[in-house]
């Protein structure tokens, strides 16, 4: 009966969205490659972008011709931006460790801000964010592609009921790619992801980061007991400044959370293993489920998630009244996601189990 008023108050949220016309939203910075994804939504006519803060004029330049973006919308900075609209929210795509100074220009002027995983390099950072957030009274909301693969929300609804599978023993999550700079990655993206100060590490927070988001969200937003990590520096050549390769332990009181991360897989992977008392499921990919009992394999059919991305969810907590609780774009669950990040970094630094 809760699964179906959540399903009705979703739905109910979905038509109202619908009924609205597309945000007005603001960039902070364009040198995240995850930033075509607004842009091709801004050509969609899906989103309305009133303004862009980025110094770069060469990529400005690059940007402008790609996406046709008017002259009258980008400014230097942005506080100076800010002086000039106010957009229904700020999105941030520069480096993870300037997400703070976006929050800072943003909160006192009563704009909420999303911005890209994860939420700050260090946990300092992301209490003065939740301060400002509550002091100003706004959402600050942090994107992961997997918040809105189909397969992982109804994994959750599943591992929730506790039917299927039983109560979580162990949790597994593969995160990553051949590498960013293998895969193509820009070279104004590559220059502050693979910087210690600007992303926090290397794989360890590029990838690290999805699997404590997962594992904060089924594990109804507890932080784990202690923390353990070991990294790798398999490409000292191609990444001489971060970790490429990291192994992340999470220790629960009756659970156990995996998270590797790694700019060295064969291929690029974002899975997610839960192994229950009685049975387990595996999230393959955005859009495949299988689950296996004692003696049986099954595949589970996928519903689509509740938002296909997040500028509908973003639309739904702005005008739809929806409130991000625990889910896996909030802050709550994403101060701990960066409480376990921080952790890790010293765990492999030290060589010893961090306890929360």
């Amino acid at each position: 009966m809760k699964r179906l008023l959540f399903l009705l108050v979703l739905l109910s949220f979905q038509l109202s969205v619908l009924a609205q016309s597309p945000l007005q939203v603001a960039l902070a910075g364009m040198n995240h490659d995850h930033v075509h994804l607004v842009l091709n939504s801004y050509k969609k006519g899906e989103v309305k972008i009133i303004g862009i803060a980025e110094a770069d004029q060469p990529l400005i330049a690059r940007m402008k011709k790609r996406y046709q973006l008017p002259d009258n919308i980008f400014y230097k900075d942005v506080p100076s931006m800010l002086a000039h609209i106010k957009p229904d929210a700020v999105l941030a795509y520069n480096p993870i460790s300037e997400h703070l100074a976006v929050v800072e220009a943003c909160a006192p002027k009563g704009i909420p801000v999303m911005v890209e995983k994860p939420l700050a390099t260090t946990v300092q950072q992301a209490e003065r964010i939740a301060a400002l957030a509550e002091q100003y009274h706004i959402p600050v909301l942090t994107n992961y592609e997997t918040t809105w693969y189909n397969s992982n929300q109804q994994l959750y609804d599943l591992v929730s009921r506790q039917q299927d599978i039983g109560p979580i023993r162990k949790m597994i999550v593969h995160d990553g790619h051949e590498g960013p700079k293998e895969i193509g990655c820009s070279e104004d993206f590559l220059r502050w992801l693979t910087d210690p100060e600007k992303n926090g590490a290397g794989a360890l927070t590029d990838f690290g980061c999805y699997g404590a988001n997962l594992m904060t969200w089924l594990m109804n937003g507890k932080a784990p007991i202690a923390v353990q990590a070991v990294t790798h520096q398999i490409k000292p050549d191609i990444y001489p400044k971060v970790d490429d390769d990291a192994t992340i332990l999470l220790e629960y009181p009756d659970a156990t959370g995996i998270i590797e991360a790694s700019w060295n897989w064969p291929f690029s992977i974002k899975d997610l293993e839960v192994f229950g008392k009685t049975g387990y499921l595996h999230a393959l990919n955005a859009n495949q489920l299988q689950g296996r009992k004692r003696d049986s394999a099954y595949t589970v059919p996928v519903r689509p998630a509740p938002f296909r991305d997040h500028l509908s969810y973003l639309q739904a907590v702005l005008k739809g009244g929806l409130q991000p609780g625990n889910d896996l774009s909030s802050l709550q669950n994403n101060l701990i996601v960066v409480r376990i990040l921080e952790a890790a970094r010293r765990s492999a630094r030290e060589g010893k189990r961090i306890v929360l």
